[in-house]
């Protein structure tokens, strides 16, 4: 009988132990907003001197660590970057330092974007 008392005495206590005190509502509602972010994963950097004949849509780099030099596929405007990150408007000339950042798309290198380092 002793040990039913007490039992029941606990279950009645327990619930108190773990309430709050406040509160935590201040009387705003909260909402929740999925965002998606998409965009390439960059694979990988290269440091190199642009060659001296550059295809139309295509960067050509004579890297520094490689015997032949390495094509990317460039898609669109304002990928080209100076060291601050300003959009270069001139043109690529052969034999100017750049980095590549790329990623591998099927057997491409598409790039996404170039910093011209001169």
């Amino acid at each position: 009988m002793i040990r039913t008392i007490v039992t029941l005495a606990c279950c009645a206590v327990a619930p108190l132990a773990f309430g709050q005190t406040r509160s935590a509502h201040n009387g705003t509602t909260r909402t929740e907003t999925t965002v998606t972010v998409t965009g390439s994963v960059i694979t990988a950097t290269e440091d190199g001197a642009a060659a001296s004949y550059q295809p139309a849509k295509t960067l050509v780099i004579r890297q520094d660590n490689a015997a032949k030099p390495a094509r990317y596929t460039l898609e669109g405007r304002g990928h080209i970057v100076d060291k601050k990150g300003d959009p270069v408007i001139t043109e690529v000339r052969p034999g100017t330092r750049v980095r590549v950042f790329y990623t591998n798309v099927g057997d491409q290198r598409m790039i996404d974007h170039v910093v011209v380092l001169n």
